[in-house]
């Protein structure tokens, strides 16, 4: 079963971010625990670490801007 990943809320009024910068490719392998994604919000820039291990499969692009609890890729 794959694994969603999606947009944390890093804030209290948090709405969106932009994924700066993916630090892995789409179907790359991925491991729990090291860093996924960089997003930043207005107010801060953040690693997200992979929430599973296995392969990334991106949905939302580098430098493309989501709102809070979009899915951003899986991990399967």
């Amino acid at each position: 079963m794959a694994t969603e990943i999606i947009l944390p809320k890093l804030g209290f009024s948090m709405t969106e971010g932009t994924i700066t910068e993916w630090c892995a490719g789409n179907g790359d392998q991925v491991r729990q625990g090291e860093a996924l994604f960089v997003l930043e919000s207005e107010k801060s820039a953040q690693e997200i670490e992979a929430p599973a291990s296995g392969t990334l499969t991106i949905l939302v692009e580098a430098g493309q801007v989501a709102a809070v609890g979009t899915l951003l890729g899986k991990i399967s």
